[in-house]
């Protein structure tokens, strides 16, 4: 199984952890070491879960908006958005469980032209006000028709860390990655009124396949 490379810091805590606690274990509680041992190593096997890298078979996509994670569909609803576009948008929200792959996906093909990390609170990340008062960064992408994008990493009650690798005036490719979060979180992406949404809520996607909508 792949790893993603933002798993090896967690990944060496957790095996400290571990180890120690294992040995503390075995030293102390002999017998009784299993029923220690034994959940822990589960805990220490989710940690690798989470990080895993599936294999996805990326498409080129134009006018397609593709889903930017994996996860359910939480939100879809015609809103102010007011640190870029200055303007009603439709927005998509996205909820990541600790179980769900965790790679965040450039949802349309175009240029990136924005870029900007928010610090802020940790409020559930279902929460509506999460898009705007907690960690967060703000993504935007002119598209080659010059529909502007933007899309939102969330971090939840237990995410506290988000990475993105984009730049601006950097090539952006539906599909492809350009960030992560760590541990539960959610992501927004914002589109123009007219766009033609083909998701709903409650609907499971797979980051970088499915189409949830598409742009006129």
């Amino acid at each position: 199984m792949k790893l993603h490379k933002e798993s090896k810091g967690t990944i060496l805590v957790a095996s400290i952890v571990f180890a120690v606690v294992a040995f503390l274990a075995v030293r102390f509680l002999e017998e009784w070491s299993l029923f220690i041992i034994i959940p822990l190593l589960v805990v220490y096997g989710l940690v690798f879960w989470f990080f895993r890298v599936p294999h996805r078979a990326i498409l080129e996509h134009r006018k397609e908006v593709i889903a930017p994670v994996d996860g359910k569909v939480v939100m879809i609803k015609e809103v102010e958005e007011n640190e870029f576009l200055s303007g009603k948008a439709v927005q998509v929200s996205i909820f990541m469980s600790p179980l769900n792959v965790h790679i965040c996906r450039y949802p349309v093909s175009g240029k990136v032209v924005y870029k900007k990390y928010h610090p802020g609170k940790y409020l559930v990340a279902w929460h509506e006000k999460s898009s705007t008062e907690n960690e967060r960064t703000t993504v935007a992408v002119e598209t080659e028709d010059a529909h502007k994008v933007v899309f939102r990493q969330i971090a939840g009650y237990v995410a506290r860390r988000i990475v993105f690798y984009c730049n601006e005036n950097d090539e952006a490719k539906a599909g492809h990655e350009f960030g992560f979060i760590k541990f539960g979180s959610r992501m927004d992406v914002f589109l123009p009124l007219d766009t033609k949404i083909l998701c709903k809520i409650g609907d499971k996607t797979k980051g970088g396949v499915d189409v949830i909508a598409e742009m006129t």
